[in-house]
């Protein structure tokens, strides 16, 4: 069987080098065989997204289709995290999409997101999502930045409520449990592990601020 479907894709490519030595009268005597099958799985289109791929495909062949004019339809969703695709000789193409996961929500102008792994906004009706909340004007790729940071600790991320994001690149921590963490710009990994340790001493088990944005100083409000 996939001896056969070599022969087939040589076929193909061979008549390609071929018909580039015609002009485009002598073409019209040569039919390629046409996609007549599309496989998308992962994630499912809106309407106007799952037409523009099929109008895109529906004329053409696998050899004369170019990837690229599907990664741009693809990009322009931003639920998708990663996909590839796979052309499958000779008249099937195969689309295999990773869905990007939530990782907060936010608010911005008066409209509802929900923040992706992707670095994405998406746009929501609600914040049904039990999330994090982000206030502030903040950058995607600065917040993917600090969570990775906080991934790193053994800070419990579904342990927290809210971020507050400051102009001068500043991050604090509200948790669920109300205690609000006011953290340096720098050394960030450093002050959660900080922050563990006290919150876990039951000598502080009664505080509601622990701001340890300066060096070498603990300020601590019960």
């Amino acid at each position: 069987m996939l001896q056969q479907i070599n022969k087939k894709i040589i076929f193909y490519i061979s008549l390609v080098i071929i018909l580039g030595t015609f002009n485009n009268k002598n073409l019209k005597i040569f039919d390629l065989p046409k996609i007549n099958m599309v496989n998308i799985e992962g994630i499912e289109f809106n309407d106007n997204e799952y037409l523009k791929i099929m109008n895109l495909i529906k004329l053409n062949n696998l050899l004369s289709i170019q990837k690229s004019q599907i990664k741009e339809i693809l990009n322009s969703n931003n639920l998708i995290e990663e996909y590839e695709v796979f052309k499958k000789y000779p008249s099937s193409l195969e689309i295999k999409i990773e869905k990007t996961n939530f990782l907060a929500s936010t608010n911005i102008n008066g409209k509802n997101y929900l923040v992706g792994s992707n670095g994405k906004l998406i746009n929501t009706k609600d914040y049904s999502q039990n999330l994090p909340f982000i206030f502030g004007n903040f950058e995607t790729e600065k917040f993917l930045e600090f969570k990775n940071i906080i991934l790193q600790t053994d800070f419990k991320y579904n342990n927290i409520k809210n971020f507050y994001y400051f102009p001068s690149g500043r991050w604090d921590i509200e948790m669920i449990s109300g205690v609000l963490i006011k953290l340096p710009i720098t050394g960030i990994k450093e002050s959660l592990n900080l922050s563990i340790d006290l919150l876990e001493d039951i000598e502080f088990s009664n505080i509601k601020i622990l701001d340890i944005r300066q060096k070498n100083q603990i300020v601590i409000n019960d």
